[in-house]
């Protein structure tokens, strides 16, 4: 993979396409990291001083985060100061060649800087605007800041994550943070497939609460049939039996015996054709009245037993299990590696650190890794020369402290 600031010719799905990245952090750059990652050119606009927060996040290599090595790969740097106006009007500049925007600012930032949505679509009416931010850009909490885990606690996942009776845990990543960004993702897809068809542009609003609260399943209409408020069930996943985490003598396994006929594979398994065979478990309603009696059986058969030996016996009898994995489970792991999940990046500063793979995955038309993550302002230069302004132009830009 090459490690200049130009980026290999693209092949992915997207390619052709442009992008402006003018967020930090995580929600708006995972969104453009993906777009990325599928072809598209994506420009990211950082402050001269410091960049991008996200550069100084988690463990530290040659004092960039390696987290950043991830997070923006197939991007542009350039670093222009937004909060002079000769700095917005270059933005603009930019964006006015763009075929999409992604902010993830408070909402009002962008109109502060003279960058509303009708300004911008008025010299490009094919503009594409992903606005991620804590509650949306309408509303009573607009104006509240907002972060993932803020968005996790509204949008209901917060409650549900820990065990019964004890304060939530969070999951371990920042998730509200990555669902909004792909639900941006398929917002900007769905948008381009409107602009085939009419040469339109638009906005898509993305708050955190809202790509949370989406993929909470049964959650409301179960509280608005019933009145049921559901509660946090630890490792266990309630109304549904048997799906579980079961303690083994040198670890845990989970085990998704929840299928009727794998549920009767699973008992017979574990040398219980008693419960294989009784009626009253022959279907999910059944098991879940007798979970306690269903994961105690399972569990009493698992502690006998090592990880590797549940997983073997519980693989040949076609039952759904796995060993909750580590990092080092991750990297060691054949079928990552069989399924290109791993991949060798080299950084501009000359490591070499394994990232995740590409997803989705194409037939005709892969994603790939086309250039590093890159250094702050690394590409303005280039990026000003094809807005056509001369050298001479540029070094004055850089002189008055406008860009770096």
């Amino acid at each position: 993979m090459p490690s200049s600031s130009t980026p290999t010719p693209s092949t992915g799905p997207l390619q052709g396409l442009k992008v402006v990245e003018m967020g930090q952090l995580i929600a708006g750059p995972f969104a453009a990291k993906t777009l990325g990652d599928l072809g598209a050119d994506v420009i990211k606009i950082e402050p001269p001083e410091g960049g991008d927060p996200l550069r100084q996040w988690r463990l530290i290599q040659d004092g960039t985060s390696v987290w950043w090595q991830v997070q923006s790969r197939n991007k542009r740097s350039v670093a222009i100061d937004l909060r002079q106006p000769e700095g917005q009007a270059l933005a603009r500049e930019l964006v006015d060649q763009a075929d999409i925007l992604v902010e993830n600012f408070r909402p009002g930032t962008l109109e502060g800087w003279g960058m509303d949505y009708a300004t911008l679509s008025a010299t490009n009416p094919g503009l594409i605007l992903l606005r991620i931010s804590g509650y949306g850009q309408t509303g009573p909490y607009r104006d509240k800041p907002g972060f993932g885990v803020i968005g996790e606690a509204m949008g209901g996942l917060r409650h549900l994550t820990g065990e019964p009776g004890r304060v939530p845990v969070r999951c371990g990543v920042s998730i509200g943070d990555t669902l909004a960004s792909l639900h941006g993702v398929i917002g900007i897809l769905a948008a381009l497939n409107h602009r085939h068809a009419t040469g339109q542009g638009q906005v898509i609003d993305v708050a955190l609460h809202e790509a949370v609260f989406n993929v909470m399943e049964s959650l409301l209409p179960e509280y608005s049939a019933f009145g049921a408020v559901r509660e946090p069930a630890g490792s266990a996943l309630p109304g549904i039996a048997p799906s579980n985490a079961y303690r083994c003598r040198d670890g845990q396994v989970l085990v998704a015996g929840n299928g009727d006929s794998i549920f009767r594979r699973l008992m017979t398994a574990i040398g219980r054709t008693d419960l294989a065979e009784r009626p009253d478990l022959a279907t999910n309603s059944g098991r879940v009245a007798s979970v306690a009696e269903v994961d105690a059986a399972i569990e009493a058969w698992t502690q006998q037993r090592t990880v590797s030996e549940v997983l073997e016996l519980l693989d040949e009898a076609k039952v759904p299990v796995g060993r909750i994995y580590t990092a080092r489970d991750i990297a060691e792991d054949p079928h990552y590696r069989a399924r290109e999940m791993i991949l060798t990046q080299h950084t501009r500063d000359g490591h070499v650190v394994e990232v995740p793979g590409i997803v989705p995955k194409l037939s005709l038309t892969p994603g790939a890794v086309r250039q590093a993550a890159p250094h702050l302002g690394e590409d303005t230069e280039a990026v000003l020369r094809e807005l056509g302004r001369s050298p001479a132009e540029v070094a004055a830009l850089r002189a008055r402290g406008l860009i770096r």
